[in-house]
């Protein structure tokens, strides 16, 4: 198998599969594999791949997966080693069937990324080939009870989505996992506006070449991968700040995406047409939204989609499932541990067991009693399952801790006068955001120890006294920050860490020499484009020296904070290369030049009347 094709599907690959698995044989052996075009409503033919049980003595419900990463292997002899999401389902009695989507492999038509939902421009989307598939399945393919189910991980999740737009009257259970959900705010290529730098040019490098016709992924013209001279991502990029220039010398075989990334710089219509949720309506299937905590791709659009979908239709059959994973973490391991942090259980096995097959048994069935929670939530820390009547949880009370100049994190603002920190962010020494030589993204710097950074005179580390009780945080967090500065613009990383004891009896399950007494996990990061401090479509420049608000909202999370440990707050500028770096001038990162990037020195204020704070909700 060629390079191209281990890279193109990077993220989704490069996932360990568990050792759980079904051998081929059974597939074939249990399994009659068709592949037919099936035509859409403007004539284009989608390539699908259908597995239909041999036993005949009853009618199967079909589960529908369409994805980007191609249905292979190709060939009606061919088989895969495993069906549907998790191997439990091979042996469950269902119809299989996988799509290449429109423009992708063997499917005709033209590609485009996370499809403009149908306006009077657009005649056709996700939805209305989601529609005439499943229209064609019900009516063609033999056996099958009339009853339609459909799931998919990250770029499948938002075509997940997109099924629930018009729905068919046959999909009855929808399960998008880790959705892509939306692209400038929170999930995979921009996170509060900023270009997360290394994923969108190791994966839009091979993902989103030229497709002169129709190929499997064996075909020879596939272009090879990227291939870095020496191992060193942050040296790579920090010597290519220039992001334009990086096109001309990179991507020149893959520039659409990159040119849009470019060209729409703002949250317009562009990407608004593009963000699956602004368009749902009436749901009429039911909907269970599964994703992960420390999931480095898709976290912001497990939340975002169930809220969503909330607000849309309150009277939806609508459900959210969050556990310890990372992506696709939930079938892709047994869910007991993640980096270096145990969590008692397996995790991922309960899930599939518990939660993912009596969904699809029971609405697609009829079978079992299936009456979950509206969230069934995972809360590290105390590593135990969590039942809720919604979420975030009714039984919370809003709390604030306030930072301080002795860079502390305080419960009571004690402040009688106003104060502050100074320090300078050097875009020529960018903080990186893992430790050690950057080879690869790993998906374990979401939970990973922080003390590589805590020394940084560039990086603010405030945190509380070790903690006499349990403190068990549950939703969103926002850092508010009263801030000033000499450059125009600037980003903003706030993370909420975990520092265990020095006393601690903890142990890495991955390796036993890692030193856990005084350990600072992470548990959860985001970043914020000050420019959209206010709007992400109407971003405004900083005044230099004059005192503004900053406000940097955090995906959920669900986290007990163990007595005798503390909560840390780090503050930084720069997460490199994972995030471009942002040069200090309120511009278009693209249109940077070296030049450009110049030192910018902040303050962080303490204001008796406008501190600066954290917010989040506690259990009560």
């Amino acid at each position: 198998m060629k390079k191209h094709f281990l890279l193109v599907v990077w993220i989704i690959l490069s996932l360990s599969i568990y050792a759980q698995t079904i051998d081929e044989t059974y597939i074939k052996q249990n399994f009659n594999k068709i592949e037919r075009y099936i035509p859409m409503r403007d004539g284009t033919r989608l390539f699908t791949s259908i597995y239909i049980p041999k036993s005949e003595n009853e009618k199967y419900p079909i589960l529908l997966n369409r994805t980007p990463y191609t249905v292979a292997p190709y060939g009606e002899d061919k088989f895969k080693p495993s069906l549907g999401n998790f191997p439990d389902m091979a042996k469950a009695g269902y119809i299989f069937v996988y799509q290449d989507v429109r423009g992708k492999w063997m499917s005709e038509g033209v590609f485009e990324n996370i499809r403009p939902t149908k306006t009077n421009k657009h005649q056709i989307d996700e939805s209305t080939d989601t529609y005439d598939t499943i229209d064609w399945l019900v009516k063609n393919v033999k056996n099958n009870n009339g009853k339609v189910g459909m799931y998919g991980i990250s770029y499948p999740g938002f075509y997940s989505t997109a099924s629930l737009i018009d729905s068919h009257p046959a999909l009855k259970a929808v399960s998008p996992q880790a959705p892509v959900t939306d692209w400038f705010i929170g999930d995979d290529f921009r996170h509060g506006g900023a270009l997360f730098l290394m994923d969108a040019f190791r994966f839009m490098y091979t993902f989103d070449a030229r497709r002169p016709k129709p190929i499997t992924n064996t075909d020879p013209s596939l272009p090879e991968g990227f291939s870095l001279t020496g191992a060193d991502y942050y040296k790579f990029f920090n010597d290519n700040r220039n992001i334009r220039k990086l096109k001309k010398t990179h991507l020149s075989h893959t520039v659409k995406f990159w040119d849009d990334l470019e060209k729409h710089n703002t949250r317009d219509s562009f990407w608004i047409s593009r963000t699956i949720t602004e368009h749902l309506g009436e749901i009429k299937p039911a909907v269970m939204i599964v994703g992960g905590f420390f999931d480095a791709e898709d976290a912001y659009g497990t939340f975002e989609s169930y809220k969503q979908i909330e607000k849309s239709d309150p009277k939806a059959n609508n459900i959210l499932v969050v556990g310890p994973w990372f992506h696709g973490g939930w079938v892709r391991s047994e869910g007991e541990s993640f980096g270096d942090i145990n969590f008692d259980s397996k995790t991922s096995l309960y899930y599939q067991r518990e939660i993912e097959l009596p969904f699809f048994e029971h609405y697609l069935k009829g079978k079992g009693t299936f009456n979950p929670s509206e969230a069934t939530i995972f809360f590290t820390g105390e590593n135990n399952w969590k039942k809720l009547d919604q979420w975030p949880p009714r039984e919370t009370h809003k709390q604030n801790l306030y930072l301080t100049p002795e860079m502390k994190l305080s419960a009571s603002n004690s402040l009688e006068k106003e104060d502050y920190i100074e320090y300078v962010s050097d875009p020529k020494k960018p903080v990186p955001f893992q430790e050690g030589i950057i080879s690869e993204r790993t998906r374990e710097y979401m939970i990973e120890d922080q003390r590589f950074v805590s020394n940084r005179p560039d990086v603010l580390v405030f945190q509380t006294d070790e903690l006499h009780e349990d403190l068990t945080i549950a939703g969103p967090i926002v850092a508010d920050l009263l801030v000033s500065m000499s450059g125009t613009d600037a980003d903003f990383i706030v993370k909420i860490i975990d520092v265990y004891p020095d006393t601690s009896a903890a142990s890495s399950p991955r390796n036993k020499k890692t030193i856990m007494p005084g350990y600072q996990m992470l548990v959860r990061g985001e970043i914020l484009r000050g420019k959209f401090r206010d709007s992400f479509s109407e971003p405004k420049p900083f005044k230099p020296g004059e005192k503004t608000s900053v406000k940097v909202q955090l995906p959920d999370i669900a986290h007990t904070f163990k007595k005798g440990h503390k909560l840390m707050v780090q503050i930084q500028h720069s997460w490199f290369p994972l995030v471009a770096q942002n040069p200090n001038r309120f511009m278009n990162e693209f249109e940077a030049t070296d030049e450009d990037y110049i030192k910018n020195t902040h303050r962080l204020y303490f204001d008796p009347n406008k501190p600066s704070k954290l917010i989040f909700n506690v259990i009560n």
